[in-house]
């Protein structure tokens, strides 16, 4: 069964609201993921993604075309999985987005492990969101600013 519809057993993000496709299989429910054009686990941290993916292709303006999600990355002789990274038009990394689930506080650690998966990919920005909280940090050498926004789209 498809239900396109916001649902409610999810919680309510500090995002605006989309209509999302949600089947349930089996005992668990998936939500369709545009980008990757198949249907994923709908977790909290799925739920997460799937919101600011939106609101930066709705909102924003961003590209979707330039968009990865859960590519593959080594770190530290570990693989591993970025979130989310959106490229330039010349197919650099722009920025890294790190999800955690709505329910998963915003911590120091949190910002250390996009920092590792940036020392891969080297972006000149960084983001990391539960969905209430969204942080976004320009990077500079080796420090780094907040910003009070996301920047707009630099091509």
């Amino acid at each position: 069964m498809l239900i396109f519809a916001e649902i409610n057993f999810m919680q309510k993000l500090n995002l605006p609201a989309y209509d999302f496709r949600i089947k349930t299989e089996g005992q668990s429910k998936q939500i369709f993921d545009k980008l990757r054009g198949r249907f994923v686990a709908l977790t909290p941290e799925e739920w997460v993604r799937q919101h600011f993916i939106l609101f930066l292709i709705e909102e924003k303006k961003y590209p979707a075309g330039l968009f990865s999600v859960e590519r593959g990355v080594k770190v530290n002789e570990l693989n591993k999985r970025t979130d989310l990274v959106i490229y330039n038009r010349s197919g650099k990394p722009w920025m890294l987005i790190e999800f955690k689930a709505y329910d998963i506080a915003i911590t120091q650690e949190t910002f250390y492990q996009a920092a590792r998966y940036n020392m891969v990919h080297n972006v000149p920005y960084m983001v990391v969101s539960n969905g209430m909280e969204h942080y976004c940090c320009r990077m500079t050498n080796a420090s780094f600013e907040f910003l009070d926004d996301l920047p707009e789209f630099e091509g």
